[in-house]
């Protein structure tokens, strides 16, 4: 080890020079004092515990000024030395005498020890010993360890968290010298965070992580700034791609992907070695692998290896390998264990058997009497059976159960809203405390009952953002005995898992939907999975939807498009040879047809198509039907007041509504009855036109009527879920522009959904036994 360094800090005087330095007696630090004061201690604690040596004036080092006073400190030294002597030896001696004489066993004990050794001793010489030696106290009461907090996270937002101006800044400069477009800097500073413009320099393919970004533009921003560094078979190119096409599986609805199917598209994406690519990934932590059990549902189960084949056997057992993020892949083991609880925790045998089964009649009949006995129950049906969930919440209800009900859209809350009404109405308007409430059920009634029944009607988002609903209790989870989701096949992985982490032990859940419409815009068929594993009661509603556009939409869920009788012109045909033609006769049939034929304004029909893009997408519509009820400058963003919008508070959410007025705060709309203000930045991505929306971004709500466009470029993209779907958003009056001649009846009959892949049903199968 060497000293300090010439003139450096803690180099003493002289210590330039080379010679000896002398004992500084500058003040010390706190670090010095801190020494000093552990140095004492060790000082005062060494010795064998004879008095410290005495200090006089010269104690410390400092040197004596005269002869008497030098013979003085010798004559105090060696009398000190001699009483030192002195006590050493009678010490010595007393040590001596101690082992000569008789042991004292015991004698150095105290507490509890030396009470046992008096009884004891009491009971050698025949004396009672104290009753309270040998009685233990009685213990202080065990604490239950309290159960893990199950905090759902909030929903995803769509707004970008608030990035600092210097990182963006610098996140430019360096798009800029790669040549991207510089608008991407704040997008990048939000998903990459702190250094992000370390990060892209390091990795400039990392530019894949933000959402619109394709690998040949990452493999051009990459050339620009590695140069002759840059090529395809580049680990860190081969780990975003990867990365990258699981991102876009989960945009299709996929929670992960078969191996082999990542390593086809990692090789379309000329990824030289695929398998060095996804295991980079997955020694990253970008990725999970995975490797489920190939047993159907239905099928024997696998057979028990024998104890001679030991692991071989347990190898042979056919599985999949997936590989997938790990977000969706936590949620559906979150998923599975929170639907496992749900089933198990129900208390069996709780008194309430006769109440219910009292409480079961009408269509519902089946359905509540599931849900008395069961803690999750599958509930299936058209729009018209809606009735019987509403008539499940208002026995509950009546039961003194904490009930809430969560639907996919405000439309969706605000039409069960007036079901569950309807339905407690019938029962004689029960409260939940059992109390008759006159005002509910009569006409324009508004009183405390109708309030009750306005708190427990919800929107998913609502309810799991805490914004709507009953809130929840100390330890997160929600206040309700039985909850009821509406549209269930719109419940993506991580929101069903949020859902079924935040249910109390002993809470019933209800999953109600179509299984005929479009599954999740987010990734996961979670309704259809458990549809499929038979893990709970499964009751299919025989309640028909009313009308000719009910039965026309019936008979698209079994794969018929029927002609029905429509006296009223409830169902129209429309045919056209265009594009062109189709958004013409779309716009005549909003302003004029429909108002005048039917009797139904147009601000309450809703045009539904295809996509976004092409001749006849809901831009070129929207486009043309502004033009005609709302024309004006669109000075904001292409906005004005009284516009029909669509706005996505969150990736795969749409909440219809208008525009209201635009200034310095941004674009403000009232969506649902609810102010909303949209910054200016966040206009372009958060808010479209509404007169027009695509099928995804219809479902969960319903119009009076609906115009439903079906341009000859669209046929590729035709499938019957969509068409159910598409049609079904009519209430009174659908109208099909109809341009793809046979492609319609064709993807009625046989375009069924793209599958998605998933590791629920196998999950299930581990937790929760079939039911037949």
């Amino acid at each position: 080890m060497t000293g300090p360094e010439p003139g450096g800090p803690g180099a003493g005087p002289g210590a330039d020079d080379g010679g000896s330095a002398e004992v500084s007696h500058a003040p010390a630090g706190p670090g010095d004092e801190a020494a000093a004061d552990a140095a004492d201690a060790t000082d005062a604690d060494s010795g064998d515990g004879g008095p410290p040596e005495s200090g006089g004036p010269a104690a410390d080092g400092g040197s004596g000024d005269g002869t008497a006073a030098d013979t003085a400190a010798q004559l105090s030294e060696a009398e000190a030395e001699l009483a030192a002597q002195r006590e050493l030896r009678e010490r010595i001696e007393r040590r001596k005498a101690e082992k000569e004489g008789p042991v004292q066993a015991g004698a150095r004990l105290s507490g509890k020890a030396a009470d046992l050794l008096a009884a004891v001793r009491a009971v050698e010489s025949g004396e009672k010993p104290p009753a309270s030696i040998f009685t233990e106290p009685e213990p202080a009461p065990r604490r239950s360890a309290p159960e893990p907090v199950r905090q759902p996270q909030a929903m995803p937002s769509a707004a970008p968290a608030p990035v600092a101006s210097e990182a963006v800044d610098t996140v430019r400069a360096v798009l800029v010298e790669g040549g991207a477009p510089e608008a991407l800097a704040a997008q990048v500073a939000a998903v990459l965070g702190e250094e992000a413009d370390t990060q892209l320099r390091e990795d400039p393919w990392q530019l894949l992580r933000v959402t619109g970004v394709r690998p040949e533009q990452a493999d051009g921003f990459a050339r620009a700034l590695l140069g002759a560094e840059c090529g395809p078979d580049d680990e860190r190119r081969g780990r975003a791609v990867t990365v990258w096409l699981l991102e876009q599986a989960a945009l299709a609805g996929h929670t992960a992907l078969e191996a082999q199917a990542l390593h086809t598209a990692l090789a379309q994406r000329s990824v030289p070695d695929p398998d060095a690519a996804v295991q980079s990934a997955l020694a990253e932590g970008d990725a999970l692998v995975f490797q489920d059990a190939l047993d159907e549902p239905g099928a024997p189960p696998a057979p028990v290896p024998s104890a001679d084949e030991g692991e071989e056997g347990e190898a042979e057992r056919p599985v999949r390998v997936l590989i997938g993020l790990e977000r969706y892949a936590l949620a559906e083991e979150s998923l599975a264990d929170g639907l496992a609880r749900v089933v198990n925790s129900l208390p069996k045998g709780d008194g309430s058997a006769a109440d219910w089964e009292s409480a079961a009649t009408g269509s519902a009949a089946e359905l509540i009497r599931a849900v008395a006995g069961h803690g999750l129950v599958l509930h299936t049906g058209g729009e018209a059976s809606r009735a019987e969930p509403a008539a499940l919440a208002a026995v509950a209800r009546s039961l003194g159960l904490r009930v809430c009900t969560a639907a996919h859209t405000p439309d969706g809350r605000h039409r069960f809203a007036a079901l569950l009404a309807t339905a407690e109405g019938a029962r004689g308007a029960t409260a939940p405390d059992g109390r008759q409430d006159s005002t509910a059920g009569s006409p324009g009634g508004a009183g405390p009952h109708e309030a009750a029944t306005t708190e427990a009607v919800t929107t998913v988002a609502g309810l799991l953002s805490g914004a709507e609903g009953p809130g929840r209790d100390t330890d997160g989870m929600l206040r309700t005995d039985l909850l009821i989701v509406l549209d269930a096949p719109q419940l993506d992985v991580e929101s069903a898992a949020m859902l079924a982490e935040s249910l109390p032990d002993g809470a019933r859940l209800v999953l109600s939907g179509d299984p005929g419409v479009l599954w999740s815009a987010g990734p996961g068929r979670v309704f259809a999975d458990l549809l499929a594993a038979r893990a709970c009661p499964q009751v299919a509603s025989r309640t028909p939807d009313p009308g000719p556009v009910g039965e026309l939409v019936s008979g698209i869920g079994i794969g018929e498009l029927n002609q029905v009788a429509a006296p009223g012109k409830e169902v129209v045909i429309v045919p056209v040879r265009d594009a062109g033609e189709a958004v013409h006769r779309t716009v005549q049939l909003i302003a004029d047809s429909v108002p005048r034929a039917i009797g139904i304004p147009a601000e309450q029909t809703q045009v539904i198509t295809p996509g976004h893009g092409g001749a006849a997408g809901t831009r070129a519509l929207n486009t043309a039907l502004k033009e005609r009820l709302n024309p004006g400058p669109g000075r904001f963003g292409g906005f004005d007041p009284g516009d029909r919008i669509a706005y996505s508070p969150a990736p795969g959410r749409t909440v219809p509504g208008h525009v209201v007025k635009a200034d310095a705060d941004g674009l403000h709309l009232e969506c649902a009855g609810a102010p909303v203000v949209v910054p200016k930045e966040r206009v372009e991505q958060a808010v479209r036109h509404g007169w027009a929306l695509t099928a995804h971004q219809a479902v969960g709500a319903r119009w009076p009527a609906a115009v439903v466009v079906l341009p000859g470029d669209a046929a590729q993209a035709l499938t019957r879920p969509w068409i159910y779907t598409a049609f079904g958003r009519a209430e009174q009056h659908l109208s099909v522009v109809h341009g793809v001649d046979q492609a319609l009846p064709r993807a009625v009959a046989e375009v069924t959904a793209k599958p998605r892949t998933t590791r629920l049903p196998a999950l299930l199968r581990t937790q929760i036994p079939t039911t037949g």
